[in-house]
């Protein structure tokens, strides 16, 4: 099978490593189709997958543009959704895996007559989208896919509540090369340099953004003792730059100096996951998946998660992992003091969430329900 799989960014983040995953056994037969250049394009092409920068052009439409932003951008849309018709024509299908994707995509699949897969890794819920974008992404699904992949149940019901078609959704979740998340180690010398040894280590895996949370596990931090530290591992992406700096302010507010460490963008987050005596998921918006969530527990680490959307269909509270309500950094913190005074019981939590999560997101399980799927739509 041929396949077309097309992507709005050139920067990592779920979505994109989840699309990674997905294109490797069609490598020889796909195409990956990039409205934007950068690192994502880079580890592509070091797994030997084709790419292509299909534009330099940014589609100005953003999750909460209005509906004459959105026509307004038509016209810039119009060469690239070109470029895409006459490039789906050598393949079978076309796999719009984000928003912007799923637009061009959408039209190019009408010109070419290629069916098109939609692969839903957002909540189309308020707390992310304007009403226009959600109208927009679920009438052209509607219209125009014939299967929509959701991420999660909270994503295909957030899906289904804001009008798409139950029958042509199917939850499949992310999958995972498991083994790897064992054989990563962190050196020695590795943990020296972040300069917090000896002390409970905290960890908070995210692109820096105030609906990821950053300034919840701090608010929490400062409500635990001084051998408490926490590391932050990611950059502000997609112009959220002021609240990275924000949270620094709040480090200094807080007097939290020698307990914070931010790292930035880091290749090595499995070792740094490791390295952890526990791993934060402090969403304050509903969450669609929860990769990080899904990585600690296969790395073994305990993990504590915020109760609302895909998240709550991950982790178990008190079996897996801990859940606590959004933004309750008092709630947070008495998660952190219970791992901190009771080592055996969080170890054995994190050995069972660890065992589940092997056996729910083995990656070679999810490529089989995926490419049945595939098969079908390509049938059809």
């Amino acid at each position: 099978m041929k396949i077309l799989f097309l992507d709005q960014s050139g920067k990592l983040g779920g979505a994109e490593l989840c699309l990674l995953d997905i294109a490797k056994p069609y490598k020889d037969s796909c195409l990956v189709g990039l409205f934007a250049d950068g690192s994502f394009k880079e580890l592509l092409q070091q797994h030997n997958i084709p790419v292509q920068v299909l534009t330099t052009q940014s589609i100005q439409v953003r999750k909460e543009s209005t509906f004459l932003q959105s026509l307004g951008s038509i016209s810039s849309v119009a060469p690239l959704i070109a470029q895409v018709a006459r490039l789906a024509r050598d393949y079978d299908v076309i796999y719009a895996n984000t928003q912007k994707a799923l637009i061009v995509g959408a039209l190019a699949s009408f010109l070419t007559r290629r069916p098109l897969v939609y692969h839903l890794h957002d909540i189309l819920s308020t707390d992310h989208f304007s009403s226009t974008n959600r109208y927009l992404a679920v009438t052209l699904a509607n219209h125009f896919a014939s299967l929509v992949i959701a991420n999660s149940q909270a994503t295909q019901a957030a899906f289904i509540a804001a009008g798409g078609r139950i029958d042509m959704t199917h939850v499949i979740y992310n999958g995972f090369d498991t083994q790897s998340y064992q054989q990563h180690q962190l050196h020695p010398e590795q943990c020296d340099q972040l300069g917090l040894a000896g002390q409970f280590l905290v960890g908070h895996f995210s692109r820096l953004s105030p609906w990821k949370g950053q300034h919840i596990l701090l608010a929490a931090l400062a409500q635990c003792p001084q051998d408490v530290a926490a590391i932050f591992v990611g950059d502000a992406l997609f112009g959220e730059e002021d609240y990275a700096q924000r949270i620094r302010q709040q480090v200094a507010e807080l007097q939290l100096e020698k307990r914070v460490k931010f790292l930035g963008f880091r290749s090595d987050v499995i070792p740094l996951m490791r390295a952890c005596d526990l791993v934060t998921h402090t969403s304050i918006a509903p969450e669609p998946f929860g990769r990080v969530i899904v990585e600690a527990m296969l790395c073994g680490r305990p993990i504590v998660a915020a109760q609302a959307g895909g998240a709550m269909e991950l982790v178990e509270t008190g079996k897996t992992g801990w859940l606590v309500p959004p933004g309750e950094p008092t709630q947070l913190a008495s998660v952190i003091m219970s791992c901190l005074n009771q080592p055996e019981k969080t170890a054995a939590i994190a050995h069972q969430g660890q065992l589940i999560a092997s056996q729910r997101f083995d990656l070679k399980v999810i490529e089989q329900q995926l490419n049945q799927l595939l098969c079908q739509v390509n049938i059809k």
